[in-house]
């Protein structure tokens, strides 16, 4: 199966994964097309573009076992509890086992900034700010702090730029 159809398959089992909470959609497909674009635009070859997909897809895969175990959705929790998820959802070797590894790995890692020890990780963790800044409608200081500390990729750098509430501001 090309990339294309596997991460289409990852993402319909995220999504009946996830069928009784459209805003874990919403936020999961938000995150995989800004990483796909970014890998894309880096120059990722395609078993690290792969790898960067699926692991959007799935990064926040394990936030309703944190919830129904630890009664939280904190990042630590959902680091735990998302490869174990993934692994599941993933079990049909739809993923050569070195790619599902990775993509476990950053699904169980995407909180811990400081392990960062990749390009395909740390666009993983640039795509999930973007629309984390978004959806938690976080303020020019935030964003400034987050620019600054997690932000490394030129194609990131172009793209939050982009993604300023300060730039929409300006053009008025």
């Amino acid at each position: 199966m090309d990339r294309e159809r596997t991460v289409a398959e990852i993402i319909r089992r995220m999504m009946e994964y996830n069928r009784q909470d459209p805003k874990r959609i919403n936020h999961a497909l938000k995150v995989y097309a800004y990483a796909k674009t970014l890998g894309l635009l880096e120059g990722l070859q395609e078993e690290g573009q792969l790898v960067l997909e699926a692991a959007a897809v799935l990064h926040d895969i394990g936030i309703h076992e944190a919830q129904r175990q630890y009664n939280s959705d904190a990042g630590r929790y959902q680091e735990l509890e998302g490869p174990i998820v993934a692994r599941k959802l993933l079990k049909d070797g739809i993923l050569e086992e070195a790619v599902l590894d990775r993509v476990c790995y950053l699904i169980g890692h995407h909180h811990s900034y400081k392990k960062v020890d990749d390009a395909v990780f740390q666009m993983l963790v640039e795509a999930d700010f973007m629309v984390n800044a978004e959806e938690m409608d976080m303020d020019k200081h935030a964003r400034q702090t987050i620019n600054q500390k997690y932000i490394r990729t030129e194609t990131g750098k172009w793209m939050f730029h982009l993604l300023r509430k300060e730039s929409v501001e300006e053009k008025k």
